[in-house]
């Protein structure tokens, strides 16, 4: 797969303009093997300066581990992006188109009471009502570790102008009481 496959599709994902501001995600960790290690939920405050989007995600693990990472991220060219954060080695790349983004990246992620080098090969897909599926695929040495999902959400008014939703839309099915 690759991410000029989705130039067409929206609705049109830009990481600064998703994540200025609030956004929640829940998440989860497979291991290669389908066994679930890790859920978790994430809190992120997006700032845009115009140049550098600034993400402060709150990591708040099920077993009550807190973590907490900054990512620094700029736009690279008509549909690319740079980034770093502290536990990032070199630098984060990719690009988005559509409604899609490929982002790759080595992290010392930790395992136990240690740390260990992987590679992250993380796809996020923007959907209507402000959501963003997220599929990251963990390796080591070329051999797949596990895949982390994630699931974002918008505040939907705050985000229908960026994103060119409707606020007033009802929901596709609504119960009705039956008729006599």
């Amino acid at each position: 797969m690759k991410v000029e496959d989705f130039a067409g599709a929206g609705p049109a994902f830009r990481l600064e303009d998703y994540f200025t501001g609030k956004t929640r995600a829940w998440g989860m960790f497979e291991d290669r093997f389908g066994n679930l290690r890790r859920q978790f939920v994430v809190d992120i405050d997006g700032d845009w300066d115009g140049e550098t989007l600034t993400l402060d995600e709150h990591f708040r693990y099920a077993d009550g581990e807190l973590d907490r990472r900054v990512w620094t991220i700029r736009p690279n060219g008509p549909n690319g992006y740079v980034g770093q954060a502290d536990d990032v080695l070199g630098e984060a790349r990719g690009a988005a188109f559509g409604n899609a983004l490929n982002w790759t990246y080595r992290m010392n992620l930790k395992v136990g009471g240690r740390e260990i080098e992987v590679r992250f090969d993380d796809w996020m897909f923007l959907q209507e009502d402000g959501v963003v599926l997220n599929r990251a695929t963990v390796t080591k040495f070329g051999i797949e570790l596990g895949t982390a999902t994630i699931f974002f959400q918008k505040d939907r008014p705050r985000m229908a102008p960026a994103l060119g939703l409707q606020t007033d839309r009802r929901p596709a099915m609504a119960m009705q009481a039956p008729r006599e």
